[in-house]
């Protein structure tokens, strides 16, 4: 599975539960996005991160 580049979060796994409590496995993956930012040397780089670090990244600049 991917995994953000900067945290690397992956997905989490957990149940759905039906309404008689019937568990089956499910998955919550994380919302990764294709980003360009300059790198320490100046070029620019492609690279999948999650919008929380996206965010992160914003406030931070």
């Amino acid at each position: 599975m991917a995994k953000c580049e900067l945290c690397g979060k992956g997905p989490s796994f957990g149940s759905n539960v039906s309404f008689s409590k019937r568990h089956t496995k499910r998955m919550w993956r994380p919302n990764l996005q294709k980003t360009t930012v300059i790198a320490t040397d100046g070029k620019p780089v492609q690279i999948r991160i999650c919008t929380q670090c996206m965010r992160t990244m914003v406030k931070t600049r």
